[in-house]
């Protein structure tokens, strides 16, 4: 897995992020097509939340797990979904709908700085943390709910096929708003 390509990738997909929220104000980046539906500005919570509180926190526990050279207990292994998308390199493209919750619902923003700041913040750590990922051992894993155990560099591509995924949704979410697509 070429982690200098995927940074690289990724670092391109944070910057159009960043430039699509230019022509938006507060108000369209908190309106949300309905109840069960994210608005905009907490798609981009979402993306910014997820990276940093479970893909690189997963990938700071794979590293962490070799450095106390934790005993390797569990069998590691993939559901039949994380070999494919993994395999493929992206996520197909349908609608993933979650269940309206407060654990699953991102938080709307207070300004535009905010998601600009996350986003920058995530790449800083992706930026960071890369290096590190030729000398995290494989066999260090940590489960995901949907694609079985990943490790460090697994981990790091789901983060940037989790941006890429998103601009269906931000797509849409244009469309709702009367937005240029």
């Amino acid at each position: 897995m070429d982690t200098k390509k995927i940074l690289h990738q990724f670092e391109q997909e944070v910057h159009q992020y960043i430039q699509a929220l230019e022509p938006y104000r507060i108000e369209q980046l908190t309106l949300q097509p309905d109840a069960e539906q994210w608005s905009l500005g907490q798609m981009y919570n979402h993306l910014i939340q997820s990276a940093q509180q479970m893909h690189l926190a997963n990938i700071d526990t794979c590293i962490q797990r070799q450095q106390a050279e934790e005993e390797i207990t569990e069998v590691n292994y993939k559901t039949y979904a994380g070999e494919a998308i993994l395999e493929l390199g992206e996520f197909p493209p349908i609608r993933v709908q979650v269940p309206a919750s407060p654990f699953y619902t991102p938080t709307q923003p207070a300004t535009k700085a905010e998601l600009i700041a996350g986003l920058e913040q995530v790449l800083a750590h992706m930026q960071k943390i890369e290096p590190l990922l030729e000398t995290v051992d494989p066999q260090y894993t940590v489960a995901h709910p949907r694609f079985g155990h990943l490790n460090a560099q697994e981990w790091f591509a789901i983060i940037d096929m989790h941006y890429r995924h998103h601009w269906l949704q931000k797509n849409r979410l244009d469309q709702f708003l009367g937005m240029p697509v």
